[in-house]
């Protein structure tokens, strides 16, 4: 089966993930991470696209992000990750691929989504046990939007300067975000559908996308119990 062509809108925030292949390690001293987010800035910038928050993990890559021009992302990824593959292969002696085939997305729907997937990234390295609180994570968003650390690359959305009145309030109601959990229901969701490359929204959200791209925004219905009254009352 033909697969569906990628979702790229502008202007609307996408959640992206780039994982190593096989699982295999993609960061392994800290240089790795200081040379991955500056030529994220430096392609971000490139091709126009606005990135509100990441994590680097030590082999996957989770980024909130809004191109302003129809192949801004895809543009953006693809320079970067064939950048990185270089530095990555001349720096430890290796060869071949790095990254696991195409990177991973879904069209966000800001209003019902965009601050839940922000959290959802910048807790992946408490979800895998690697630190207790975000804060303790350094290669992570987290440190601009919660703990006040500038990092240049980050653009913050009109969602999260709706906050607060000023940068300190912003940062404390972004961080009082997070004394709340994210049911497991809504992980399950985030991860489906860009696991699936669908979209991260309600019904309205999907079928304004489906009018823009012409493509679906989301799985077909299953045929269902054909015994059922309800499925054969659905055929009439």
């Amino acid at each position: 089966m033909a697969r569906l062509p990628r979702l790229n809108l502008p202007n609307i925030p996408q959640h992206i993930v780039q994982r190593g292949n096989n699982r295999q390690i993609t960061f392994v001293e800290p240089d790795d991470y200081v040379i991955y987010l500056e030529k994220l800035k430096y392609y971000a910038k490139e091709y126009s696209v606005k990135v509100h928050a990441f994590v680097l993990m030590t082999n996957h890559v989770h980024l909130l992000a809004t191109p302003t021009t129809p192949n801004g992302v895809s543009k953006l990824m693809q320079s970067l990750g064939r950048y990185y593959v270089r530095y990555f292969n001349q720096a430890y002696k290796r060869t071949g691929t790095l990254w696991e085939g195409r990177f991973k997305s879904t069209l966000v729907d800001s209003d019902n989504y965009f601050l839940v997937v922000s959290r959802y990234i910048e807790l992946n390295p408490v979800r895998a046990g690697m630190v207790k609180h975000p804060a303790e994570y350094i290669w992570s968003s987290y440190q601009h939007n919660a703990v006040g650390k500038t990092i240049g690359l980050i653009t913050e959305h009109s969602l999260y300067m709706q906050l607060g009145k000023d940068k300190l309030d912003r940062q404390a109601r972004y961080r009082a975000l997070f004394d709340d959990e994210i049911p497991s229901i809504t992980v399950d969701e985030i991860k489906t559908a860009t696991n699936n490359m669908w979209v991260l929204g309600n019904d309205k959200f999907k079928k304004q996308v489906e009018a823009m791209a012409g493509r679906r925004a989301s799985p077909l219905p299953k045929g269902g119990d054909r015994k059922s009254v309800s499925f054969i009352n659905s055929r009439k």
